[in-house]
């Protein structure tokens, strides 16, 4: 994916700015496979570690606003026109191919689910799962939550950005984002007080904080909207950009400030705290970190890492497999002698989910975005032909 660049090689630029992404999409998937092996056998002390690891999704969702808006802006700021066909078929080549495969083999092989049930299939194919998913009644595949509320944010930001450039709304732009995320509060707020506070003393009342809080994509806009808001400012404000090369190791160290004190501030999860001001807070640290690991002038700008390019580049297989694949080397392994909650069992169904994401990338992924270059060099060789037919 292309973003928005310093005043350097484009090449060289590119280049070293995806080994930072890739250091933080690698801590991402890390973090999230930790938060989410608690819900299976593990050792005691992975508590401790994995216990903030649902914050990996904030973190994703901040890369995520950066990538695709950091592409849109690049486009705007060059004067080309945005073709939301072409955004809209390399999302769809990148995304569905795989989810298919994964949705598939939950839908029609009940041992490999994790849990008892699945939601309605047609909730997982419309991208709707993050509306009302109560966990006492579903189970199953329920992480596609996030990738319900990337895949709202691929449909809506291109048409978006359209509009912006069809009426020459241009900057004012800003304006619509500080709309939204002021509005987050004020919506979270709500939430808390008129779905969540009068069942504080029942049992499941953690559960109807997922519902109504924690999946819903209008409480989850804060990550999006940080990624897009550092994608503009460094494609339009080339002061701030230079300001932050600058000061970049103090941006780094800012954000994991900001994140620490999220820590704290988001613990226990399920609390007003989190509702209100955790969300916004754990996106602006991340955001921080994301703004500072990509100035050539940051400590990890030059840092090379095979483990961690491939585990970036594996990155959404893991997040596809990953609890499918526990499940099932917890379930043969135990029955082979083997402790669930031991450090090697952990270890066994960390390198199962990276062997299961290998088979998804070389099997589905690769495949799907070999013909999407077909495609899209399709569609581009009839583009030609119609100007030429027409004498441009």
């Amino acid at each position: 994916m292309s973003s928005p660049t310093f005043h350097n090689p484009v090449n060289k630029v590119e280049k070293h700015k995806l080994l930072g992404l890739d250091h933080l999409r690698a801590f991402a998937i890390v973090y999230v496979l930790l938060f989410h092996y608690q819900m299976f056998g593990h050792p005691t002390w992975e508590n401790k570690i994995g216990g903030f690891g649902w914050t990996g999704v904030d973190l994703f969702f901040v890369l995520s606003g950066f990538l695709i808006s950091g592409q849109l802006f690049d486009a705007i700021a060059k004067g080309k026109t945005i073709s939301v066909k072409e955004f809209f078929a390399k999302r769809f080549f990148r995304i569905i191919p795989p989810y298919l495969v994964v949705l598939t083999l939950y839908a029609t092989l009940p041992f490999l689910r994790e849990r008892e049930h699945m939601a309605a299939l047609w909730r997982y194919l419309t991208f709707t799962l993050n509306f009302g998913l109560d966990l006492h009644q579903t189970g199953t595949f329920t992480h596609a939550w996030s990738l319900c509320v990337e895949e709202q944010f691929y449909l809506i930001v291109p048409l978006a950005f359209w509009g912006f450039n069809y009426f020459k709304i241009g900057k004012k732009a800003v304006y619509l984002l500080s709309v939204l995320f002021v509005g987050g509060f004020v919506i979270r707020h709500l939430g808390w007080t008129h779905g969540i506070q009068p069942h504080l003393s029942s049992d499941n009342w953690g559960a109807l904080w997922n519902m109504f809080i924690y999946y819903p994509t209008y409480n989850r806009l804060d990550g999006l909207l940080i990624g897009v808001s550092i994608a503009g400012m460094y494609t339009f404000y080339p002061h701030i950009k230079a300001q932050a090369n600058r000061y970049s190791n103090l941006l780094m160290l800012a954000g994991i400030i900001t994140l620490i004190a999220a820590y704290f501030a988001c613990t226990p999860q399920a609390s007003y705290a989190t509702t209100v001001w955790g969300f916004p807070l754990i996106s602006l640290g991340y955001g921080l970190v994301v703004a500072a690991i990509v100035c050539p002038a940051g400590i990890f700008y030059n840092l090379k890492s095979k483990i961690t390019s491939q585990l970036a580049t594996l990155s959404y297989g893991i997040y596809l497999v990953h609890k499918l694949m526990i499940h099932l080397t917890q379930n043969l392994l135990e029955k082979a002698g083997l402790d669930k909650n031991s450090n090697l069992m952990m270890l066994c169904c960390i390198m199962s989910s990276i062997a299961g994401a290998l088979v998804l990338r070389y099997a589905i992924e690769k495949p799907s975005l070999k013909l999407r270059d077909k495609v899209l060099q399709h569609w581009k060789n009839k583009k030609v032909e119609v100007l030429a037919e027409a004498g441009v």
